[in-house]
This record gives C-alpha cells, sequence and structure tokens, in this order.
C-alpha cells in the first residue's frame, strides 16, 4: 500500500511542475538521495515549525540567533565548520556561516534567519492550513528555503556524497532589513563568493517550481528636496517669485516620466510627495504633515521613491539622467537628488543560463518536468546578488515555495519540498 502511495504522489509532484520528457534516467547514486530526501520529510517539516514558532524579525536580535542556535548543531552533525558573525558592526544581529571543506567545485550556499515580522505583529505562529499547506512568518520566505538545503545535505550526507564536498552555508541575519553601512553587513557574504565557484540562492523565486532565477533587479532609493521663493499666490510666476516648489517637484517627476519610462527592466516609482508652506518630513519613517494655504506660493516639496534596475550599467547611467533633470529648475527653485542604494543587480548571465541548463537536467531527469528562467521584472532584489558578479555561475529561487510572503497570509506548499529538496541534492552531486 505505501508503494502505491508512494506513486501516487510522485504523480501529483510531476503534475505541479507540468509534464517533461526525462534527459535520462537518475543514476544509482542519485535514487538513493532521491530516497534520503522523502524519508526526511516529516522530520523537515517539524524543523521548520520549530524555528518558524520563533520570532527573527530582523531587529529582533536575539530571536535571529535563537534561530541560529537550533540550526547550529544539525550543520556540525553533518560535519560543517560553524561559526557566528557578530553583527555589532553594521547594527544587526550578525550571520551564522558553515563551510565543508573539500575538493573540486566551491558552492555556495545562500539563505537568511530574518523575517519582516518584529515581535509586535501578531503573525507569528505556525500553523497547518490543510494537508500540503502551512502558514506562519518564513514558511516561504526563507526558513523553508534553509529547511531544503539541511534535507539535501543530510541526504548527502546519509549517502557518502558529502564526503569532499566542498560547500559553504552563509545564513543572512538582516536580509530583509540591512545593516549599514551595507559593505560591512554584506563583507562576509562578498568574501564567500570571491571564494566560490557557484552560487545558489535559497528563496522562493516566483513561487513556481517550473522556474528558477538567473537574474534578478536591483533596489536603489531616490529622495528629491525643492526650495523655492515664497511670497502672495499672486506673484507666482513673476521674475522675482518664480514658479514655486510644488510646480518645481511636478516638472521633475513629469520628465522622468517622459524621458526615462519605456525602457527595458528600468522602473522607478515616486512612493510619496508633499509640498505646502510648512513641510515636517521623516525619512526614517516616510511620514509627512504639511500645513499651507492656497494664497501661498509653497517654498519648500520633497518626493521620494525606489529605482529599480538590471545592471549597475543601467543604474548609473539612469542615475545620471535623473540628476540633470532635476538640476534644471524652473524660475526661483532650487531642487537636488540624493539615492540610497539598497539592492544590487543580479544581470543575466551566460553562466547563470548554464547553471539553469544543469538544474533543468536534474528536474528533467527526476521526472519534474522543464524549469524555466523567471522574468526579472518579477524578481527584486535579493542577497544572491552580492555574490553573483564574483562566481561562475549562480541561480536562485531553490527554497520552499509558497505565496503570500511579507504578509499574515504567507503559506508555503508542502508538495514543493521533495521537488526542491531532490533536485538540490542532485544538483550538488552534479556539481561534485
Amino acid at each position: 500500500m505505501r508503494s502505491v502511495l508512494r506513486l501516487v504522489t510522485r504523480f501529483l509532484l510531476v503534475l505541479v511542475c507540468g509534464m517533461g520528457t526525462a534527459l535520462a534516467a537518475p543514476s544509482a547514486a542519485e535514487r538513493a538521495l532521491v530516497k534520503r530526501v522523502q524519508a526526511q520529510q516529516d522530520s523537515s517539516i517539524a524543523l521548520l515549525e520549530e524555528i518558524v514558532n520563533i520570532n527573527s524579525g530582523t531587529m529582533n536580535f536575539a530571536g535571529v540567533r535563537r534561530v541560529a542556535d537550533v540550526l547550529r548543531p544539525r550543520f556540525e552533525a553533518l560535519g560543517f565548520k560553524v561559526r557566528w558573525e557578530d553583527g555589532a558592526a553594521f547594527g544587526r544581529a550578525g550571520h551564522l556561516i558553515a563551510e565543508h571543506p573539500g575538493r573540486g567545485r566551491h558552492v555556495l550556499l545562500i539563505g537568511h534567519l530574518d523575517t519582516v515580522f518584529e515581535p509586535n505583529h501578531p503573525f507569528q505562529r505556525f500553523q497547518r492550513v490543510d494537508a500540503q499547506t502551512v502558514s506562519g512568518p518564513g514558511t516561504s520566505d526563507m526558513k523553508g528555503g534553509l529547511i531544503v538545503a539541511l534535507a539535501a545535505l543530510t541526504a548527502l550526507k546519509e549517502t557518502k556524497a558529502l564526503d569532499g564536498m566542498h560547500i559553504t552555508m552563509l545564513m543572512i541575519g538582516d536580509e530583509e532589513d540591512s545593516g549599514r553601512p551595507i559593505e560591512a553587513a554584506r563583507a562576509s557574504l562578498v568574501a564567500a563568493a570571491k571564494a566560490a565557484d557557484v552560487a545558489i540562492g535559497l528563496e522562493n523565486g516566483a513561487d513556481d517550481p517550473k522556474t528558477a532565477l538567473t537574474a534578478r533587479r536591483g533596489y536603489t532609493g531616490w529622495q528629491i528636496d525643492v526650495k523655492a521663493r515664497s511670497a502672495h499666490s499672486s506673484q507666482i510666476f513673476t521674475d522675482e517669485v518664480g514658479a514655486g516648489a510644488i510646480y518645481e517637484l511636478a516638472r521633475i517627476l513629469h520628465t522622468f516620466y517622459d524621458e526615462l519610462h519605456g525602457e527595458e527592466l528600468l522602473t522607478f516609482n515616486p512612493g510619496l510627495i508633499a509640498g505646502s508652506t510648512q513641510l515636517n518630513f521623516d525619512p526614517k519613517v516616510l511620514h509627512a504633515e504639511t500645513f499651507g494655504k492656497d494664497n501661498i506660493v509653497a517654498p519648500v516639496a520633497v518626493a521620494t521613491g525606489d529605482l529599480r534596475t538590471i545592471s549597475t550599467e543601467q543604474l548609473e547611467r539612469t542615475k545620471e539622467r535623473m540628476r540633470k533633470i532635476v538640476a534644471a529648475s524652473l524660475p526661483g527653485a532650487a531642487s537636488t537628488i540624493t539615492f540610497s542604494d539598497g539592492g544590487v543587480p543580479m544581470p543575466p548571465t551566460d553562466g547563470n543560463r548554464k547553471l539553469l541548463s544543469m538544474y533543468d537536467a536534474v528536474s528533467r531527469d527526476l521526472g519534474f518536468g522543464p524549469v524555466t528562467a523567471v522574468d526579472p521584472r518579477r524578481a527584486g532584489a535579493a542577497d544572491i546578488s552580492y555574490a553573483a558578479p564574483y562566481v561562475e555561475m549562480a541561480i536562485d529561487g531553490i527554497g520552499l515555495l509558497g505565496h503570500g510572503n511579507h504578509t499574515p497570509d504567507e503559506v508555503a506548499d508542502l508538495r514543493t519540498f521533495p521537488i526542491q529538496s531532490e533536485r538540490l541534492a542532485v544538483l550538488l552531486l552534479r556539481l561534485k
């Protein structure tokens, strides 16, 4: 009866991924990995429940460390050398770094310990929604990805395939709200990437088991500050007064749209605008209070937004164009724009496409169907982007899948656990 249920389960998993013709039969070693992943599904989900029930909002430093404390002995049992990097230098909890020394290709696995849900948020607990769905903070973004990696590595250990493999797993403690300076917060990740050959991200990607990510757009914040002459409204547009701050800000945003929109994979969005006679603006929480009168020319205005690009070249070129637009002020006004870099972009490369091709072959060989690249417009910034420039090839979106990330509706689809874990285990074996 159990074997029949296993065959039915396998059939349903194939339906989830889409039918595909296998390129080759899995080897005996690969079939052994699959069995070991399947055998530990219940214990893996139990571990997921344990760490989801530990609040690890980015600013809950003790909670982030508690998740690390649960995971540390599990990596040590697999033969990894594990250390905690304190995050005091960049104002966050820190990172958990596990390295399995070996020969051959050096593979860097990238995950994160933190979530967006701090202790004061009502969404705190792991719950079973139905037989195939669980909810809770971090179930899919991305404590589920940590469990996928542990399952794959445990299967490799139990089949003795891990022997001699060189794998580093870096579990970031501030992915959802990076510490500052960012260079310090991501120094360990960059150093690990420079020492590696391949990087694999354990994010949940586009939440579709038929896809993986070969590219991600980066995120950059921007702020425009406008100062202008104030006077009675009857004097607006005169040589002595000029156009005022609100017209100047409107000019800038409209010119952004006219001159910049339409370029492939470039987007820019104003999230807050405010202008008046008096303006109190707090950029940390994006809160503005204004007071004004219709018969006074507004002397101050502000706008903030984000800028998303697919490459550093596109980012720098767009920044320069935005600066020129801002500098061409209307009479009587003066404007400045400042940028705050967030997540760096991960452009598509031949190496990334090669790794996706290998992952696609693994998926087909295991009977899960083809895997294609996600449209970068659907992929925001992530930590793998800091590693990608330094490795031969990189992909992301290999973690546990679900939907509703960053909301109280976050869920993970447990049907994707064997899909993602088996594919990762076999991919690591083929990269050996």
